[in-house]
């Protein structure tokens, strides 16, 4: 059973998820930056947490929003400094599986 992680916590939380949802939509509402930076960010911060598959999903979403592989790949290695070698090397095969539509 290779079930999308996300859709099982839907289907077994619904009511969490929708309050999840619907923060989600909250932050991307909130004004002064615009969507493609807020993927980058995003991007960022799952590095940062070493979570592989939101990095992933991340980068797809960035990629949609206008983001090029350079600034997908720029948003992993800046973290760098931050989070040290192993979070790069974690994250930076998802993010390029990201951009490219590899699910």
């Amino acid at each position: 059973m290779n079930q999308n992680p996300f859709e099982l916590f839907q289907k077994e939380c619904p009511e969490v998820a929708a309050r999840f949802n619907d923060l989600v939509e909250a932050q991307k509402a909130l004004e002064g930056l615009d969507a493609k930076t807020k993927q980058l960010i995003n991007i960022a911060i799952q590095t940062a947490n070493r979570n592989v598959k939101g990095v992933q999903m991340h980068a797809m979403m960035a990629k949609n929003e206008g983001a090029t592989r350079e600034e997908i790949v720029g948003a992993v290695v800046l973290n760098l400094h931050h989070s040290g070698l192993a979070s790069i090397l974690d994250c930076l095969p998802a993010a390029i599986d990201g951009f490219e539509g590899k699910m």
